[in-house]
């Protein structure tokens, strides 16, 4: 399936989804992402008008003008000081992978980030230069953010290693043309972008209209609590998740449904379920506990095939290469 840049696509693979031949048979692909935003939210610090107030413990606050806000800017720190470490022990106890879409700026200030995620061959997606509103932006400056954010992590990766993959999550309406062009002019491999929430599997994205000599793109589709509620932000937003028990119900029914459905013996259809995570939210203690019994659970199955998602887009391209 191809969907047009320019256009809304409210059909995709309609009633027949593709049988995405995960390796070995998998019945379900799960991509778990590990977003890494410490240091490049709104602050006066990094030169904005005031304090984040989006994806932290005191959700309803109001941004501070013109000051800092201290309780907001530890809160972020919690998750470089403590939450990517602990979840990082945690995926090295099931020796799996995962993504990690990192902003620029949060690399900058902590570059180790992308060289343990390097140890583990685990792919680091760009998160843009700041993880900011990018809606009303102009072209130009979100322009230098994306390439600043690709700088930012070749220089902290010891093979001087592009991000292959592009997720910029607060997007306006130019944000995904604007990754396409750069990353053509720049001559880097774009071998997924993943801002988009309206399927189960990829598909490619013609942007041949838009971008001259882009031909198509693959779109890895992500999920936000809005939509599948597999992402730990609704720790942060109403309705949301009161305790972590919630979390882990969800994302078990989740699996569930999806390994049900691949596992098919007459009309098999394997899909992907993305499993979104920030190291300030599901990186405290009570709510790994949760996360921790669900990889658990699903250890437990057989035909699982767990992979990042630059894993994801090698395997679809050369499964279902653009026609």
């Amino acid at each position: 399936m191809t969907s047009s840049a320019t256009t809304r696509d409210l059909i995709g693979y309609g009633p027949t989804p593709p049988n995405p031949k995960w390796p070995n048979g998998a019945k379900i692909c799960l991509s778990f992402v590990i977003n890494y935003e410490e240091g490049g939210e709104n602050t006066v610090m990094n030169g904005d008008k005031g304090s984040e107030v989006f994806l932290n413990e005191t959700p309803g606050g109001q941004s501070r003008v013109g000051v800092r806000d201290m309780n907001m800017e530890t809160q972020y720190e919690y998750g470089s000081r403590v939450g990517f470490w602990r979840l990082l022990r945690l995926f090295d106890s099931f020796a799996w992978k995962f993504t990690c879409y990192a902003v620029g700026k949060a690399v900058e200030l902590n570059p180790a980030v992308v060289v343990e995620c390097e140890k583990r061959d685990c792919d680091v997606a760009s998160h843009n230069y700041r993880w900011i509103d990018y809606q009303y932006m102009d072209e130009e400056t979100e322009r230098t953010h994306v390439r600043s954010s690709i700088f930012a992590i070749q220089k902290a990766s010891p093979t001087n290693k592009a991000p292959v993959g592009f997720y910029t999550g607060r997007i306006g309406p130019n944000s995904r043309r604007i990754v396409v062009e750069e990353y053509q002019k720049m001559g880097l491999e774009l071998v997924y972008e993943s801002d988009a929430y309206n399927d189960d599997l990829p598909y490619w994205v013609d942007w041949e209209e838009d971008v001259k000599g882009a031909g198509k793109v693959l779109c890895i589709p992500y999920t936000l609590d809005a939509v599948s509620a597999r992402n730990d932000m609704k720790f942060c937003v109403a309705p949301g998740f009161s305790h972590p028990d919630a979390f882990y119900t969800y994302l078990k029914d989740a699996f569930d449904v999806l390994y049900e459905e691949g596992s098919d013996s007459a009309d098999p259809s394997p899909k992907m379920m993305s499993i979104g995570l920030h190291c300030r939210l599901a990186g405290k203690p009570g709510r790994m506990a949760a996360l921790k019994r669900f990889m658990e659970y699903v250890n437990g199955k057989q035909g699982v095939w767990v992979a990042s998602r630059e894993e994801i887009g090698r395997h679809w391209r050369k499964e279902f290469p653009p026609a």
